[in-house]
């Protein structure tokens, strides 16, 4: 096996123990138990297939740029600011974000939607907390660089 595909099994392993937990398996589960859902909207599909874009693009970013992958125990070995990287500093929390909301608004489940608020404030709270510390420590003048020129959440607000 190939130093490449050692690491693109990582990265699919990766992808499907993370997003495939997190914004697959666990909102599968819980529209599953929420009795209280309506009959949903077509337009979640669609918010489904924008997340699913937007995550594999960064997934493929790490992978391709960053010489790694989303997994905190192999992340990437370079800074990834190419692609979506260059407008936002976390645009594979947005795609998971996008990804389980389309999954409420298809399904018609507030609950799936609280799940979803749930996850922003703890993507946002391991961002400041731990990310951001551990990016500065990995990649030192070249992240704090970065980290200036580029906001956190919404291409504009920095």
């Amino acid at each position: 096996m190939t130093v490449s595909s050692a690491m693109f099994i990582r990265a699919l392993f990766a992808f499907l123990a993370l997003p495939g937990i997190v914004a697959g398996l666990l909102p599968a589960l819980i529209v599953a138990s929420d009795a209280q859902r309506s009959s949903g909207s077509g337009f979640g599909w669609v918010l489904i297939g924008m997340g699913l874009f937007l995550l594999l693009w960064c997934v493929r970013d790490f992978f391709v740029s960053g010489r790694g992958t989303l997994a905190p125990w192999d992340p990437p070995r370079h800074l990834v600011v190419v692609g979506l990287y260059r407008f936002v500093r976390n645009p594979m929390y947005i795609a998971v974000l996008t990804l389980v909301l389309g999954w409420s608004v298809a399904a018609g489940s507030l609950l799936l939607a609280g799940y979803a608020a749930v996850l922003a404030v703890a993507f946002h709270l391991r961002v400041i907390f731990y990310e951001e510390p551990c990016l500065l420590r990995l990649f030192g003048i070249e992240w704090t660089a970065y980290s200036k020129s580029v906001p956190r959440w919404l291409p504009g607000l920095h």
